[in-house]
């Protein structure tokens, strides 16, 4: 029997899947270079055979789905979407290789990846933590955190995008990923030292490759915020927003050539150049998921039919979108997005605040939210109910 012999399953959950295994691989990839790890790789891999069926499942649905001018148009649009998936995890799928094939990253890489806007933690469970022995569920730990583990390993065995009920023992080893202030609390669930800062000495010189590793984090900031607000863009119908992820593209662009120039200068001065190559995929990959981003926001570019199903594609996947409006009196009202601490507190990712009629997009943390403002972010779902409540007016 062939491996992706068809079989009956709706459009919708298809897509659903394609989403969330493509946004765990791209997690589980940054994972393995900054931690070293052959066996996060190999589950990219794994999880890419896995994308492949659905990639099948996806085509022929779109084909069997399709009666009418009007509905293969719509039809269009989704397959579009899933085409966007499959690009991502492909690129995924790419940077798990070049893990597999022993390709260097340089140090300063792994140094500088905590200053991303979210940061992946590996933490030890101690005996008789506050942790030890409860279910991820029953500890609310991305809603109390801020992080959400993509990934638990037990002895040899490892789980993956672990479930609500899914039960923390000491000595698991967990990967985590969330906004950096939530490391402190993660640590502190699981009993477990916090590390020491590594980062550059000061007064130390910027070197070219500093220059290029510190530039890869922004792009891989970029790639993320663009693939964000591109389902926002559908989820909502919003060509404002889609236009911001034709920006990003552009940025995108400059933001290769200039990092294609200083790895060049750098290489004049490092021996053992095999650790530039490892930059050029990652800006390789980076750009990749943005020009994904951008597949996904040329179905509202081209004025193709969103279907009302696309919303429960998104609203059902692991990581939701949600459009939340601040109230008069409400406890975020005042108040900077440092001092709301809303990726702490309810775990969710702040992707855009519309002010009256502008917006801005990747936020500050100095950026005032008043009564009326509308955020765009995402997370889980219990954390869409923490933030609902914090938007809540008296």
């Amino acid at each position: 029997m062939s491996d992706l012999e068809y079989q009956p399953v709706s459009f919708k959950d298809v897509l659903i899947e394609m989403k969330d295994i493509s946004e765990l691989m791209v997690d589980l990839s940054y994972s393995a270079i900054l931690f070293e790890s052959r066996e996060i790789a190999q589950e990219v891999i794994t999880l890419e055979e896995r994308m492949n069926q659905l990639v099948y499942q996806a085509r022929i649905q779109s084909i069997l789905g399709s009666r009418r001018v009007e509905e293969a148009e719509a039809m269009s649009g989704m397959l579009q979407v899933s085409e966007a998936a499959e690009k991502i995890s492909n690129s995924a799928s790419e940077i798990a290789t070049i893990i597999l094939k022993d390709v260097k990253f340089p140090a300063k890489l792994r140094i500088a990846m905590p200053d991303a806007e979210e940061v992946t933690e590996r933490v030890v469970v101690a005996k008789e933590s506050t942790i030890d022995g409860v279910t991820l569920g029953e500890q609310k730990l991305q809603s109390r955190t801020g992080m959400r583990v993509i990934a638990i390993r037990r002895g040899v065995s490892w789980i993956y995008d672990p479930e609500r009920d899914t039960r923390i023992l000491d000595g698991d080893i967990i990967i985590a990923k969330g906004p950096e202030s939530g490391i402190d609390p993660l640590y502190d669930l699981c009993g477990a030292e916090i590390p020491a800062n590594d980062e550059f000495p000061e007064g130390s010189v910027v070197t070219d490759l500093d220059r290029a590793v510190r530039l890869i984090v922004k792009m891989k900031d970029i790639s993320e915020l663009a693939v964000g607000l591109a389902y926002t863009s559908l989820l909502f119908n919003n060509r404002e927003v889609a236009d911001e992820v034709v920006s990003l593209g552009t940025r995108m662009d400059d933001m290769r050539y200039k990092l294609d120039l200083w790895i060049l200068e750098a290489a004049k001065r490092i021996s053992n150049v095999e650790y530039l190559r490892g930059l050029l995929y990652m800006s390789s990959f980076a750009d990749n998921i943005t020009n994904a981003a951008g597949s996904i926001i040329d179905v509202i570019l081209r004025d193709i039919e969103i279907p009302p199903v696309f919303k429960k594609i998104v609203r059902e996947s692991d990581e939701i979108i949600s459009r939340i409006e601040v109230q008069e009196g409400s406890e975020l009202a005042g108040k900077s997005l440092k001092e709301a601490s809303l990726s702490t507190v309810s775990g969710m990712v702040v992707l855009a605040v519309r002010h009256k009629n502008k917006w801005k997009y990747r936020p500050r943390k100095d950026e005032q939210l008043r009564s009326g403002d509308i955020i765009i972010a995402k997370g889980r779902r219990d954390g869409e109910c923490r933030l609902y409540d914090l938007a809540r007016g008296t």
